[in-house]
């Protein structure tokens, strides 16, 4: 045998070695992870035993009705157990996927895999859906959207207006990171069924976790159905009471056990300001976060809120008048400020940082007033909720109702009609003024600008550019 010949034999024997070396440590490795499963899927079922459950809230003890069983606390050890034992079977099923072949994935392609385990869903398929947007955008109309899924969803309207409401004098008010913070925190506790946080800024202060104060309480189906429905105490006055029952004031312990008991979760607010300040929350493993950005034409938005905050808006209605605004004015440079703040969240979310990936979807509200069911639907397979006919009913009942509904805050529209009506309301010098400060704002959205009255007020010119948000 030449030596070139007891080379090549030396050299594949090496390579067998170090291949079947390769192939024991991954056969090994599936099999730790086998066991791992084994021990984890076992103490998550001695963890998931009701004698866990049987743990008492000290802050969501009701004291009102002594009939009532205490209010258990969530134990999150089972979320725990859940994300260990998803990524090991992801382990697993990859390392089974590898064994018998040799594969090399690109920097791309390991980057992908590490994203898709990143926004892996570790909540048990339960949803907790973000509608940001700001006043006078159609956000009531859009959580409708929401609030009449069914059975299934827990719905707040506007619970951070108690948190604006109590820090508009307080120094916590200037300072727009602290704000932002307690926002997070309000949310992410409202998100985990958890209304103790909320509860230090509704004023009155809760009584035994009682209180007749919450904002918009009858817009929340869940907080009216019979379970939460309280007796109805006398000479406790409630403004925000239910409509579809009569209930007492709301028992903050009966509306945790309403939370715990519904599949997904969903809050609409305008106060959230900056998109970014939510990473914490996105990132929070307890929850699977879905955020969705509704935005407006900003010479909508103006032309609503004048109509809608009349008081508010004499200096813009006196400007209307006159024919000049003075655009160094404080007024003029809060729309600004306004217009900027919403189009550097659409822009955070549209770049799709790794934290916000299959996370954020932006839609204009002038979509929705158009193809209300098509954007339902598109909005509904974001969340990953099934669309359910409860709210294909009531799309149809409240898109094409020919007589307007009263209330600033009614839902009851004729979609299409809505979205256009502001064209004959807004003067031209106003809506000059807003494309000036607002332009960049109005081109990342896709709204046309006008050069006369004459065009603004024609309808068949359409101010919306046909635009895909990805």
């Amino acid at each position: 045998m030449t030596s070139y010949e007891q080379h090549t034999d030396y050299t594949l024997n090496v390579q067998l070695q170090s291949q079947n070396s390769r192939m024991k440590t991954k056969y090994a490795i599936i099999f730790i992870c086998i066991v791992a499963l084994v021990i984890i899927e076992k103490e998550s079922n001695i963890l998931s035993r009701p004698f866990c459950l049987n743990r008492v809230s000290d802050k969501l003890i009701q004291r009102q009705a002594p009939q009532q069983t205490p209010q258990p606390q969530l134990d999150y050890s089972n979320t725990t157990q859940n994300v260990s034992l998803t990524m090991l079977k992801m382990l697993l099923s990859k390392l089974i996927g590898t064994v018998g072949y040799n594969s090399s994935l690109s920097e791309e392609q390991e980057e992908e895999e590490l994203d898709d385990l990143g926004t892996y869903s570790f909540s048990g398929g339960r949803k907790h859906i973000l509608l940001l947007a700001t006043t006078r955008t159609g956000s009531s109309f859009v959580g409708e959207l929401f609030n009449q899924h069914g059975e299934d969803m827990f719905y707040l309207f506007e619970p951070l207006w108690h948190v604006e409401r109590m820090l508009t004098t307080a120094s916590e008010s200037n300072n727009g990171t602290v704000l932002s913070g307690i926002y997070r925190d309000v949310l992410q506790g409202l998100f985990l069924c958890d209304f103790s946080l909320l509860e230090k800024y509704i004023a009155p202060p809760p009584k035994d976790h009682v209180t007749p104060a919450l904002f918009r309480r009858e817009s929340s189906l869940s907080l009216c159905e019979e379970s939460v429905c309280s007796p109805v105490v006398k000479y406790v006055f409630e403004r925000f009471h239910c409509k579809t029952r009569r209930c007492g004031p709301l028992n903050l312990t009966l509306a945790t056990d309403s939370c715990l008991s519904k599949q997904h979760h969903a809050v609409k607010t305008v106060r959230v300001r900056q998109l970014d300040t939510l990473q914490p929350l996105v990132e929070d493993r307890r929850l699977d976060v879905r955020i969705i950005q509704l935005v407006r034409d900003p010479r909508a938005i103006l032309a609503s809120r004048m109509v809608a905050f009349s008081s508010k808006y004499q200096t813009w209605k006196t400007w209307a008048q006159d024919g000049q605004v003075p655009e160094d004015d404080e007024e003029v440079k809060r729309l600004k400020a306004n217009c900027d703040q919403i189009r550097m969240s659409a822009e955070v979310g549209l770049s799709q940082p790794r934290w916000l990936r299959r996370r954020y979807m932006l839609v204009r509200y002038e979509d929705i007033a158009r193809y209300p069911m098509q954007k339902a639907e598109e909005m509904y397979r974001f969340t990953g909720i099934p669309f359910s006919p409860q709210a294909r009913e009531w799309i149809l009942r409240n898109t094409q109702t020919m007589q307007e509904a009263s209330g600033i805050y009614s839902t009851q529209k004729n979609s299409s009609e809505q979205a256009e009506k502001w064209r004959f309301s807004i003067p031209f010098t106003l809506a000059q003024v807003v494309q000036r400060v607002c332009g960049p704002t109005m081109e990342l959205f896709g709204y046309r600008f006008v050069d006369d009255e004459k065009t603004l007020m024609n309808k068949s010119i359409s101010l919306l550019e046909e635009k895909l948000f990805l």
